[in-house]
């Protein structure tokens, strides 16, 4: 699944629409559309997109015993 997926389908579980999102983030839904389309959503964004839905966004790399390097916003 691609950070765009994720985002598609987060938008569907929180019944807004991609362009309500964009705005809410302080982006026009056109440019925001174009990111989507083209992979380019940075981490910062993820964090907004997070604090906009009032959702957690974590961020990890998990090493081969389980361990966890994590940013977690709450």
């Amino acid at each position: 699944m691609t950070t765009s997926d994720m985002i598609r389908e987060l938008c569907e579980k929180k019944h807004i629409s991609l362009a309500e999102l964009a705005r809410r983030i302080g982006q026009s839904p056109q440019n925001f559309n174009k990111k989507l389309k083209r992979g380019t959503v940075s981490f910062d964004e993820m964090m907004e997109i997070a604090e906009a839905l009032g959702v957690s966004y974590e961020q990890a790399f998990v090493l081969p015993d389980g361990d966890k390097i994590s940013f977690k916003c709450l």
